[in-house]
């Protein structure tokens, strides 16, 4: 008994670094172990198995082992729901919170971002709402993680006017906060209030991460916005210590293809450090179609031929 005693803690924390590290192949060898020593049922062991699948995004294992967990408690709701949401199976992230609600399981300061994340990617607004008032009934309010993502709820329902009154009553904000309400904006093609974010986080001296930057690329070209576009992108990594990534390119050349630049949007992509897909070359090609440019979409095609 004491060996199996002492056998449980060393193997929960085994599972928690399964859980960091995402690493599966190791997880499953765990879980063979949890077996072969007799504790794999064991409630705190257990647990941990389905936290360290759920993190795997092995939804199938969590599921069997949530649902054959007598004891379901908060923190495993919360993995399943997080799960889900981040695999963006919204639709199923939000199926594990109504049987939460159902079992009358206490939810916690964790369970309500992933949740309001699938609400808008569903455009659930009505239960956003309702969980924005859960979020003020149990004392979240003050909680960045939890208003950030009521912030990006409204502005995914198209809700702008939530979502940037809850980004000005914030005391305290993050690079997240600024960047959920500039892609709330970004969507209903307000250039001018991106932008204007986007200077006032830069004129504080914010950190600017790759998804902001994203957000800035794709509003210039939508707006056909060049010289602002080719400002930003030539400054990423100078002023803000972002390297431009494929999303950042493929931007740049959905941009200077809408304005006919297609000899300079195909030097863009030549001169690349980095390996193509196949949304970049579709970009560059739909511009060539669009603009008459037989040429470059010759050598476009030879050089996307040569890679494949």
């Amino acid at each position: 008994m004491r060996a199996r005693l002492g056998t449980i803690p060393f193997i929960a924390s085994l599972l928690d670094e399964c859980s960091s590290t995402k690493s599966l192949h190791k997880l499953k060898q765990i879980h063979a172990k949890t077996i072969l020593h007799n504790i794999s049922s064991h409630s705190f062991v257990r647990n941990k198995l389905l936290s360290a699948y759920a993190s795997c995004s092995q939804m199938r294992e969590a599921h069997i082992l949530f649902f054959f967990t007598s004891r379901q408690p908060t923190f495993l709701y919360n993995s399943l729901i997080r799960a889900y949401s981040s695999l963006q199976q919204f639709s199923q992230s939000l199926a594990i919170f109504h049987h939460m609600i159902i079992a009358q399981s206490p939810f916690d300061i964790f369970t309500l971002p992933p949740v309001l994340k699938s609400c808008g990617h569903l455009s659930h607004v009505t239960l956003g709402r309702q969980l924005h008032g859960a979020v003020v009934v149990n004392g979240y309010s003050s909680d960045l993680a939890n208003n950030n993502s009521l912030i990006s709820m409204y502005g995914k329902c198209g809700e702008l006017e939530c979502a940037k009154k809850l980004f000005d009553e914030m005391s305290v904000r993050s690079y997240v906060s600024w960047s959920a309400l500039m892609m709330a904006y970004e969507k209903f093609g307000m250039a001018s209030e991106v932008l204007g974010l986007f200077e006032q986080m830069a004129g504080m001296g914010m950190a600017v991460d790759e998804v902001t930057l994203t957000t800035v690329l794709t509003t210039c070209s939508r707006e056909g916005m060049v010289e602002k576009g080719k400002e930003v992108f030539e400054n990423m990594e100078e002023r803000f210590g972002v390297k431009p990534g494929l999303e950042h390119y493929t931007c740049m050349v959905d941009m200077l293809g809408k304005a006919g630049l297609v000899e300079e949007a195909e030097e863009l992509v030549m001169g690349m450090e980095l390996e193509t897909d196949r949304a970049l070359w579709n970009a560059l090609l739909a511009a060539c179609r669009v603009h008459g440019k037989v040429e470059v979409a010759e050598r476009v095609e030879r050089r996307f031929v040569g890679q494949a």
